[in-house]
């Protein structure tokens, strides 16, 4: 199969594979710099709150104890990660719920119009599902940010129960990013001293047993890596990020993103957004707030999702409650701004599988509260 049939397989089964050819295989020049939106100056406040560029709209797809509208079904607390899925002529966005206990993750499909034709459980009875990933095969992995987390995996279409897979690893989990090439799952750890993990499934589209290996690299921030096997992917008594000697330390890992070669992920702790090349087998700085000129636009630096044009779209926790684009041609600049709800945080950004509709939440809401959260639409001229 080559490239582009590979890609088109992967965004029509739900997979984090859109091309982003124009990144593809090579190092980070520089760490990208505030420059001007390919979508232009964010306009003045929607009814919603939002600021959007000319041209964008938005609308409340749910809210955190309310019914999604057209159904009885009562949305989770506290969306956070989340991600799109092919569903016959529409389309599934899944959401996961950041308490503890509880957790879990939901559902909403769409009819080809855009218009809500259900909204169902997917994942019941876990523990701070934070972030995760699509797989090319159509599964959610939501993944527990909580010491010795599990991975989850779910499925989207509803009717089947989700499996816990413990061959991935018990620790602090984040985000996932499957790698469909080299047959790959990268994993985010949100501690502070954390790690960047591969899970290699001994068949792949299945994921009950493994290679659970940690990436291996010096202090510097850019150049060659290695990957070493993970003793005892259990945790117990030793944290998988402590077993390895050598393994690279990440400032609170975040979202994950690959597509045509790089695993894009994020470290909330000191603000950056790193390429991780694998065909080359290095890592690079795409962005660090202390690098930029002048004021930084993108800080609380969390889940990070890619568009067909191969744009990066890094979310905020905190910050000044922004999603900033990254262009390939390192450009880092506000996409849009929820005003009003500064105790909150941005999550689950994502494209609809045909990447005409964008999706994210507000975890908190206006309230403040995790039982404030609203999920969101953006639709509007994306670039393809």
């Amino acid at each position: 199969m080559d490239r582009r049939t590979l890609l088109r397989a992967g965004v029509a089964g739900g997979a984090a594979a859109f091309s982003g050819s124009l990144w593809a295989g090579a190092a980070m020049a520089a760490p990208a710099q505030p420059g001007a939106s390919p979508y232009g100056p964010l306009q003045p406040a929607d009814a919603r709150g939002i600021q959007l560029p000319a041209g964008f709209t938005s609308r409340i797809v749910a809210r955190s104890r309310q019914a999604v509208a057209g159904t009885s079904y009562i949305w989770h607390d506290a969306p956070d990660g989340g991600a799109c899925f092919a569903a016959g002529t529409g389309w599934i966005y899944v959401s996961n719920s950041e308490i503890n206990p509880g957790g879990g993750a939901s559902a909403v499909r769409f009819n080809s119009d855009g218009s809500i034709a259900s909204a169902y459980r997917i994942l019941s009875n876990t523990r701070q599902n934070c972030a995760g990933g699509a797989t090319p095969w159509g599964t959610w992995l939501s993944c527990e940010e909580v010491s010795l987390g599990y991975v989850y995996e779910t499925y989207p279409q509803g009717g089947t129960a989700a499996v816990q897979r413990p061959a991935m690893g018990r620790f602090k989990h984040e985000a996932a990013a499957c790698d469909p090439v080299r047959g790959v799952i990268y994993l985010t750890e949100d501690e502070t001293s954390g790690c960047f993990y591969r899970f290699r499934p001994t068949t792949w589209g299945n994921l009950s047993s493994g290679t659970l290996e940690v990436l291996v690299a010096g202090t510097a921030t850019s150049g060659p890596v290695t990957w070493a096997r993970v003793p005892d992917p259990d945790g117990s008594p030793t944290y998988t990020r402590n077993q390895v000697s050598g393994a690279k330390k990440f400032n609170g890992g975040e979202g994950c993103w690959y597509a045509d070669g790089t695993c894009w992920f994020t470290t909330k702790g000191d603000n950056r957004v790193w390429a991780y090349d694998a065909v080359n087998q290095r890592i690079d700085l795409a962005y660090d707030d202390s690098l930029v000129s002048g004021t930084a636009p993108l800080t609380g630096v969390d889940n990070i999702t890619g568009a067909r044009s191969g744009d990066l779209f890094v979310a905020e926790d905190g910050g000044n409650m922004e999603i900033n684009i990254i262009t390939p041609t390192e450009v880092v600049a506000p996409f849009l701004r929820i005003t009003g709800q500064s105790s909150s945080e941005i999550c689950g950004p994502a494209f609809s599988p045909d990447g005409t509709r964008f999706y994210f939440s507000s975890q908190r809401g206006t309230s403040g509260s995790s039982s404030g959260g609203i999920t969101y639409e953006v639709r509007g001229p994306f670039r393809s």
